[in-house]
């Protein structure tokens, strides 16, 4: 496998003193050398920035700090800033599976058709022991399955640079679920014909902003609706079908990486 595709990773990140290290850390482990880190702080206070700046492994930092209008204006800012001819997002929170990842996603995006790339996710607990709480096996795509509230676990994906270029990047206007809508977006009106890699990709710690409380979980299911929605894909029953599906990954807790 060549090195010559690079890779963007963007990281948005706000006061995550305790999870940015780690987070680094797995980026720093990958045995694929042509990447960008492109980091996008919020103003942090906590001493995340002097992390950020004092980090000297893995591939150098493009760091900017300045105020944002919440997480995904901090991720749009990210890949507008981006390079590669890939880009893909590593939360502050969350940490690459395993030393081969990276190399897994740029030998998929060897097949010159395939525009965006992801694979498996697993949750694990907030205390950094990696127990897994939920696995989620995402499994290949369909256009149909949209209808049926599929999508591919978000922090495991990575697309052509040409695709935000061509069809944007996140909608500001959802404040938890502009990664679905941009799904939605992406995979269902721009016809993006994906690549699965079916292995773990990455491990998200628990308390994401979707999750944080049952206000949270109202707003997250109402922006859902009007994601699907305005993008044609469907309505109450998708979304409802969409909140089922994952049942079984509370009940499928493999602890398989790449």
């Amino acid at each position: 496998m060549q090195n010559d595709l690079t890779i963007s990773v963007v990281t948005a990140v706000y006061n995550r003193a305790d999870t940015i290290g780690a987070s680094l850390q797995s980026l720093a482990a990958q045995d694929y050398a042509n990447v960008e880190h492109v980091v996008q702080d919020g103003g942090s206070s906590d001493g995340t920035l002097d992390i950020l700046r004092g980090w000297d492994s893995g591939p150098k930092i493009s760091l900017q700090s300045a105020a944002d209008g919440g997480i995904y204006d901090a991720i749009n800012k990210g890949i507008a800033r981006a390079t590669g001819d890939v880009i893909g997002l590593l939360h502050s929170d969350d940490e690459l599976a395993g030393r081969g990842v990276l190399s897994r996603v740029a030998q998929a995006f060897e097949v010159p058709t395939v525009m965006a790339v992801y694979g498996d996710l697993q949750y694990v607990a907030a205390d950094g022991s990696g127990r897994v709480l939920r696995h989620w096996t995402s499994g290949e795509f369909s256009p149909q399955k949209l209808r049926r509230g599929w999508m591919p676990p978000h922090p495991t994906l990575y697309m052509r640079a040409s695709v935000f270029a061509d069809q944007g990047s996140y909608d500001t206007s959802y404040r938890i679920a502009a990664d679905y809508e941009a799904m939605l977006r992406w995979f269902g009106r721009g016809g993006l014909r994906p690549a699965y890699i079916p292995e773990v990709l990455v491990r998200m710690r628990v308390g994401g902003e979707s999750n944080r409380s049952v206000k949270q979980i109202i707003t997250k299911s109402r922006e859902d609706l009007r994601a699907l929605r305005s993008t044609g894909t469907g309505g109450i029953g998708a979304l409802a079908w969409k909140n089922i599906s994952k049942l079984p990954q509370f009940f499928n807790k493999s602890s398989a990486g790449t």
